[in-house]
């Protein structure tokens, strides 16, 4: 195995984020690559789970091709032999093949564009606590799991360090100028029913997700990735029960055991068994072959 890095190759990271790090290679063009590790209460664990960057950046592609009708991406590549373009030598670094793609330079919006289709998560939180949903206004009666009446576009913040804030679309428009969050909005809610509709067609519910939007050459794209288990909430449309925890196609159920242990969710972490990592691996690699109909193992590096 070559122990030669992208940082050999004269690449610096710009950005290093709790998954993933970002380069730049040229005024208008970005390496962003997956790791395989996973943070969960904004915690990263010390354990990695195998192949979880090239799902990560499997996924992205897959939605970027099957949503750009929808909404213009930032995505430019994923193949190993194009990116050797930009980075010359990248072909012969085999473990960075399929958790890195190519991107275009955004000037990013300082929001967290989620949209909610059913009652989950923080959300849920909230709703039986006040009653609202990002502090906006929402039906009586829901359930963990409820539809809502048609989805939510509900930002948050950025937050450099600590939580992201969970934010009312008022709110938003403080921060960002009111026609370009309505221009996110529209476009959010877009990509969230074209891509609810993909997953129903597999048997899945798109319960949630969040977008990352950003500006290139004055228009507003899609960047970052795009609708992964880690992004979203994926369930299996036969196993839900309302008021339950469905089982999940996503991260759900890493961050649910972690919260059965006597953990305070503050570093350091706490070792993740063998099992748990297995359990997981298997997880996102199931999530990617039913959402996208394709073997993980056919993705660039896969098998490396």
């Amino acid at each position: 195995m070559s122990t030669v890095t992208l940082q050999d190759l004269g690449l610096t990271p710009i950005l290093e984020g709790k998954v993933r790090q970002l380069f730049s290679l040229d005024d208008d063009h970005l390496l962003m690559v997956a790791s395989d590790r996973i943070s969960a209460f904004d915690v990263v664990m010390n354990e990695v789970i195998p192949n979880k960057g090239r799902v990560l950046t499997a996924m992205t592609a897959y939605w970027s091709e099957a949503l750009g009708a929808v909404a213009p991406g930032s995505l430019v590549s994923c193949d190993p032999m194009v990116i050797d373009d930009f980075v010359p030598g990248f072909v012969d670094l085999p473990s960075f093949h399929g958790r890195s793609m190519v991107v275009r330079s955004a000037t990013m919006l300082p929001l967290e564009c989620i949209v909610r289709g059913r009652l989950a998560g923080q959300a849920f939180e909230e709703y039986e606590q006040n009653g609202t949903i990002h502090t906006m206004e929402a039906p009586r009666g829901l359930q963990l799991g409820s539809s809502l009446p048609t989805p939510m576009f509900t930002p948050s913040t950025k937050a450099e360090e600590g939580h992201d804030l969970n934010i009312s679309v008022t709110q938003a428009e403080a921060l960002v100028d009111p026609e370009v969050v309505a221009q996110a909005s529209a476009m959010c809610l877009a990509l969230f029913n074209a891509a609810a509709t993909r997953c129903a067609g597999v048997g899945l519910v798109l319960a949630d997700t969040k977008f990352e939007l950003g500006f290139v050459d004055g228009n507003l794209v899609l960047c970052d990735e795009v609708i992964t288990p880690d992004s979203s909430r994926l369930w299996p449309a036969d196993a839900i029960v309302l008021g339950q925890t469905p089982p999940a196609f996503d991260k759900q159920p890493f961050r649910d055991w972690l919260s059965s242990l006597d953990w305070d969710k503050t570093p350091p972490p706490p070792r993740v068994p063998e099992e748990i990592v297995a359990v997981t691996a298997a997880r996102y690699q199931e999530a990617y072959e039913r959402v996208t109909g394709l073997l993980l193992k056919d993705w660039y590096g896969a098998q490396s």
